[in-house]
């Protein structure tokens, strides 16, 4: 399905980015492993050529743009060409908004959004220049669409690399370069501190199966989400770009863009009291649930 593709995948060094890497090579593109680790990029590579797969690791920390044109270079250097980005890198730092500081917001941003911005540009610069199209696949979360408890700077980022898909679907079109954000779901160390979930975990790392009604809420392993990406650097996608899409478990799902659920007019504009009305009578059911969906923690119990 991608046999003559180059990809890179930042932060493949392990779970979902390491999933995505191995699942591109083994439908025979040749694979650039980014990960600020040298080991688990080295192990990464490894697996892939082990399999029978072409990989190299470039090891270091995304966001400047420098690395950025320096990772574009290396596949080509290595390769001869690029064909697919994957903006999955990226720092954690759970804060509750009073306890968030500047160094904590900085570093996830930097490395989520400003890293997603500067691969993305080198990507699309490298596509330009060869003028047969790409691939452009931008790793979203669900904390960037719904709430997410103590993840700011998190969820802006992940929120604005969705709102950036479609800017850039825009813009790239004429090029041929279709841009679509992923936002996958799965039982890595990211969610292993969510009650009861931390077991499960631990099962898919010793590679026990996920029970079927764990899979049916959208859970499974890094594996599960690899072959949306694989089809969406792929020739087979040319007509899906701008899109956001889950995927997780056994669950695809394409999430909405933003649109206005209600509207109203009043002659002659607003008062503070007339919009206390609104919002008390028309809109009072039409206020849309911010709250995450929640995991059904009884089936996580039978599992």
């Amino acid at each position: 399905m991608l046999d003559g593709k180059v990809a890179i995948v930042t932060g493949s060094g392990r779970g979902l980015g390491r999933a995505y890497a191995r699942a591109m090579a083994a439908a025979g593109a040749a694979v650039v492993v980014n990960d600020l680790d040298a080991d688990v990029a080295t192990e990464t590579v490894d697996l892939i050529t082990d399999a029978g797969g072409t990989a190299v690791a470039h090891v270091g920390a995304v966001g400047g743009s420098e690395f950025a044109d320096a990772l574009v270079r290396r596949a080509v250097d290595e390769f001869g060409r690029l064909d697919v980005m994957v903006t999955n890198a990226g720092a954690l730092r759970d804060r509750t908004l009073r306890n968030a500081t500047d160094d904590d917001f900085d570093l996830v941003v930097n490395s989520h959004l400003r890293g997603t911005f500067t691969c993305g540009r080198a990507a699309a610069a490298r596509f330009r220049e060869q003028g047969e199209g790409g691939r452009l696949i931008l790793v979203g979360s669900p904390a960037g669409q719904r709430a997410s408890f103590g993840q700011t700077a998190y969820s802006a980022s992940k929120g604005a690399i969705v709102a950036m898909t479609r800017t850039w679907a825009l813009e790239l079109a004429k090029i041929d370069v279709t841009v679509n954000a992923i936002v996958p779901t799965a039982l890595t160390r990211m969610v292993a501190t969510m009650p009861r979930v931390g077991d499960l975990v631990a099962k898919v790392d010793a590679g026990e199966p996920v029970p079927d009604a764990i899979r049916r809420q959208g859970l499974g392993s890094p594996e599960d989400v690899a072959p949306v990406i694989v089809y969406l650097a792929s020739k087979e996608s040319a007509h899906v770009t701008g899109q956001a899409i889950a995927a997780g478990g056994d669950r695809i799902a394409l999430w909405t863009h933003p649109g206005e659920v209600e509207e109203r007019f009043r002659q002659d504009g607003w008062t503070a009291g007339s919009v206390a009305e609104l919002f008390a009578g028309a809109y009072a059911d039409r206020l849309q649930d911010f709250r995450p969906t929640p995991l059904d923690l009884e089936a996580v119990e039978e599992a």
